[in-house]
């Protein structure tokens, strides 16, 4: 018997061992913050988990972490360059931490991985409006189902306007969560020296350029603009005293002055400062989004007035700061701009925040191309007030041109023909376009579509390509 009974308990010992060590291996999918190859501080889950091991597209990490509060969820290996990544609770909107030890052949110096497993990162982005429906900015769509809008010197935001998204995206820039949506004018004012054939243009003393993309909200183009008259224009700022013009209104309902740029020759004995050729006088304006104290050579800001300049000066009586982006490690940012202080592709400037784009993945046109007045999209995370880029979209390189897209996402409204119709209040006219999932005589009102056109002249989108959705 005793010798029957020796074996029996060995392997029951045995198989107690085995199925004790699986439970053990499976625990790392349980719960928790913890997440290889994400940022610390924006894992959506709380709770805790062991280490959980994974392996993504081109190599292998272990993630780790663990937050306050309490949480389940289970945890998935990330595909693509990443590591795997710990479970996400269900609890805790923002408040786990996870930290990382996962390797990952293309980091961006952020310790973010480029597998992404969910919209977690807390996210800025700034740059033009190239779609709606929710909103697409700079190539990212943002849903904004639950986002609240503030929209100055417009009835609501349209393609072209300047923009700052906050909100969450995916570490991949594909898609985002918006929770904030902020869009103002740059300029305002009377312009003169006009030269078409170059495309630029002055308003008050800041010199503006436009390029393929810039959209037409009431004229054909430049030629349509008249010097002395009042115009409004959103754009990106470029060298001090200069903006790229992304959206222009020939004819504004109000002719308050505006003016944005970089202060130059700021003067706090005599409170002025300079944006281009414009004189400001901010004796008796009030500050918003910024103190006055805080007020230096280099930081962008608004300057509004109530009377046109005299003797090229502004008498303020509002001083905004211009759209905020975030400095902080880890916080993943767009940037959509004109290039200034370049020295290589590791090191430049847009929107007056440094860039690396060493080892960003690079579109658009070659990279032999960037250099100062390029007008770019960046895509990346910040890391010691650099944004270290992931992807590099060029967009436009002064004398070449570059690509413009526009998108529309939505039900087709107000349909008189296939050149009448809109879609989320933007007049289309799709009478050439290419269609796909159905014909021209599918067109009418109800109908959703995807809208793909490369401008907007006088205030329509040429519709290029026009997609049924089921």
């Amino acid at each position: 018997m005793s010798t029957m009974k020796t074996p029996r308990r060995l392997l029951l010992g045995l198989l107690s061992a085995g199925f004790l060590a699986l439970l053990l291996s499976c625990g790392g999918g349980g719960g928790g913050g913890g997440s290889g190859g994400s940022i610390a501080g924006f894992d959506v889950g709380t709770g805790s988990a062991p280490a959980a091991t994974a392996t993504g597209g081109d190599s292998t990490g272990t993630g780790t972490g663990s937050g306050s509060g309490s949480g389940t969820g289970s945890g998935t290996g990330a595909a693509g360059d990443s590591g795997g990544t710990g479970g996400t609770g269900s609890t805790g909107g923002d408040a786990g931490a996870g930290t990382s030890t996962a390797g990952n052949s293309n980091t961006d110096g952020s310790g973010v991985g480029s597998g992404g497993t969910g919209v977690t990162a807390d996210a800025a982005g700034i740059g033009a409006a190239d779609g709606l429906g929710s909103i697409i900015l700079n190539g990212l769509r943002y849903d904004t189902d639950s986002a609240t809008f503030t929209i100055e010197d417009a009835t609501g935001l349209q393609i072209g306007m300047s923009a700052r998204v906050a909100g969450k995206v995916d570490d991949n820039f594909t898609s985002g969560i918006a929770n904030q949506v902020v869009s103002a004018a740059e300029l305002r004012g009377a312009v003169s020296n006009i030269d078409v054939p170059a495309g630029t243009f002055v308003v008050m003393g800041i010199g503006v350029s436009i390029d393929s993309a810039t959209v037409w909200g009431d004229a054909n183009g430049l030629a349509d603009v008249k010097a002395g008259s009042i115009i409004q224009v959103w754009g990106l700022p470029g060298a001090p005293g200069t903006l790229r013009a992304t959206r222009i209104q020939v004819s504004p309902t109000v002719a308050d002055p505006l003016a944005t740029g970089a202060v130059q020759s700021l003067d706090k004995a005599h409170k002025t400062f300079m944006l281009g050729q414009l004189t400001v006088n901010y004796g008796t304006a009030v500050f918003a989004g910024l103190d006055e104290s805080s007020l230096a050579n280099g930081v962008v800001v608004r300057a509004r007035g109530t009377t046109a300049p005299v003797g090229g000066v502004l008498t303020a009586t509002k001083v905004q700061g211009w759209y905020a982006i975030p400095t902080s490690d880890g916080v993943a940012v767009q940037l959509a701009g004109v290039i200034t202080d370049f020295v290589s592709r590791g090191s430049f400037g847009v929107l007056g925040t440094p860039v690396d784009a060493t080892n960003a993945q690079i579109t658009g046109g070659p990279v032999g191309s960037l250099g100062n007045g390029v007008k770019v999209e960046a895509d990346g995370f910040m890391s010691g007030g650099v944004l270290v880029a992931k992807k590099l979209r060029i967009r436009n390189v002064p004398g070449t041109g570059g690509p413009a897209s526009f998108t529309l996402i939505g039900a087709i409204g107000a349909y008189r023909s296939p050149a009448d119709f809109r879609v989320r209040g933007q007049p289309v006219d799709a009478d050439a376009a290419v269609f796909e999932n159905g014909t021209k005589s599918d067109l009418r009102n109800g109908r959703k579509v995807t809208v793909v056109g490369d401008r907007v002249v006088d205030g329509v989108l040429i519709a290029q390509h026009v997609t049924f959705s089921p």
